[in-house]
């Protein structure tokens, strides 16, 4: 199920250089952080909440991987992060413009 992006500039009134429906977006969705375990007792992240296409968050899956450096995937609308990085994956997710709850 693709999900659509939104047209803000239309609504602001703002030319579209400003990229401010990049802006607006991020900070329209919460998102959610929780600790889950798998096989063998392994900690994974997931990140939930999103409301992006599938490329989207793909590329902030990829983002994610590499200044957490650890291994993921982008599963049923959710990113999920190999091991333990609830608290450094929400401040980066912070520093990006994502509101988390």
């Amino acid at each position: 199920m693709a999900k659509e992006t939104k047209d803000f500039s239309a609504i602001s009134g703002l030319p579209d250089e400003l990229g401010i429906d990049d802006d607006l977006s991020k900070v329209g969705q919460v998102l959610s952080i929780r600790r889950d375990t798998r096989r063998y007792g392994k900690p994974m992240t997931i990140v939930s909440g999103f409301e992006m296409d599938r490329a989207e968050m793909k590329a902030l899956a990829s983002e994610l991987k590499r200044r957490l450096a650890c291994g993921g995937t982008v599963l049923d609308d959710e990113i999920e992060l190999q091991g333990n990085h609830v608290e450094r994956a929400r401040d980066i997710l912070d520093e990006l413009g994502y509101q988390v709850a």
